[in-house]
């Protein structure tokens, strides 16, 4: 393509809801936190504690894929920031932590390291209170 030599009508998205595929035999829950497992074709999957995860957002609505094979339904993902549970002990976050990145636990949970490298980057800590941690997700 060449330089533009007029103005254009460039498409846009907001960029916060997208849909994946779902893994074989997998279940999604509606606000759990959901990844792409590049170990598996980049798949989504309910956030557990792995390796080999991208993590996306959380799930709009429940994705039941128990007894379908890979691809055969999508999840509706949000990005943005989202409310999850803090981990505990060592691994709890607090406002010190604030704009550093967090692992993945489980599907609602985040802890403040990577368990020796154990877990995937959840996303970035936007904040954290009494309840939770605020979760940026790109």
């Amino acid at each position: 393509m060449t330089a533009l030599l007029k103005d254009r009508a460039t498409k846009s998205r907001a960029g916060l809801r997208r849909s994946f595929p779902v893994a074989a035999a997998a279940t999604i829950f509606a606000g759990g936190m959901v990844a792409l497992d590049t170990g598996n074709s980049n798949l989504a999957e309910a956030g557990n504690t792995a390796t080999t995860l991208i993590t996306v957002g959380v799930a709009v609505a429940r994705a039941d894929n128990a007894a379908g094979g890979a691809s055969d339904i999508n999840v509706e993902v949000d990005a943005g920031i989202h409310h999850l549970a803090n981990s505990a002990g060592g691994d709890e976050i607090t406002a010190a932590d604030i704009g550093s990145s967090c692992y993945v636990v489980d599907d609602q949970t985040v802890a403040k390291t990577s368990a020796t490298s154990t877990r995937s980057v959840a996303g970035t800590i936007f904040d954290v209170d009494a309840n939770g941690v605020w979760v940026k997700f790109s």
